[in-house]
């Protein structure tokens, strides 16, 4: 499938208050050379922006998947692809402060399991189980709430709530320009775009 099959071409991140961090992802059916492509670009720009963990729907893909390396670095190849995971099995509860690259400069302590078991597929088809804790099961839980339209700063205390109020202001405020410039569309042209990706490979 060509990059103008579905208007799908470079790649970027989201920020926060954009809709499609909001969507609920859809579980993939399908994997074809255009997918693979978007993923080795979701997994550059982890890379480019020092994190550890996107999910698709971060950058303006409604499908079921997300990409993990921990070293937040290329020279170290601990790169995972997680289509469709499901959380099958969780154990105790630990906080820690989290960020999120669509929330750029935002901060705050969120309380999550300490260890988790997650079963998904890799590009290939292969059926894999991640037994993971520490920061590997903190991320896991992270990015599978994007693919839940559910974002860190959710699950804010209501002190931290209020704590990151003005630079959550900030970026509403951002993306409200982006909005009036026509450099972000509106939300029935983002809806569209959305469900023709979807039916591709969905």
């Amino acid at each position: 499938m060509s990059e103008q099959s579905t208007g799908v071409a470079s790649l970027h991140i989201l920020k926060y208050p954009h809709p499609t961090l909001r969507h609920v992802s859809k579980p993939l059916r399908r994997v074809d050379a255009e997918l693979r492509s978007m993923v080795r670009q979701m997994i550059d720009l982890m890379y480019e922006q020092d994190g550890v963990g996107l999910a698709a729907n971060q950058v303006d893909l409604p499908y079921r998947l997300f990409v993990m390396n921990l070293q937040a670095d290329s020279g170290e190849r601990e790169e995972h692809v997680l289509i469709n995971p499901v959380i099958v099995r969780r154990k105790g509860s630990a906080e820690d402060r989290e960020g999120c690259l669509s929330l750029p400069g935002i901060y705050a302590p969120v309380i999550r399991s300490e260890t988790v078991e997650v079963n998904a597929f890799d590009l290939s088809g292969q059926e894999l189980t991640y037994q993971l804790e520490g920061l590997a099961a903190r991320t896991a839980q992270h990015e599978i709430d994007h693919l839940d339209g559910v974002l860190f700063i959710d699950r804010l205390s209501p002190a931290s709530k209020l704590a990151v109020k003005e630079a959550l202001e900030e970026l509403e405020l951002e993306f409200q320009g982006g909005r009036r410039r026509g450099v972000i569309p509106d939300d029935t042209l983002i809806s569209a775009r959305l469900a023709e990706l979807e039916a591709a490979r969905t």
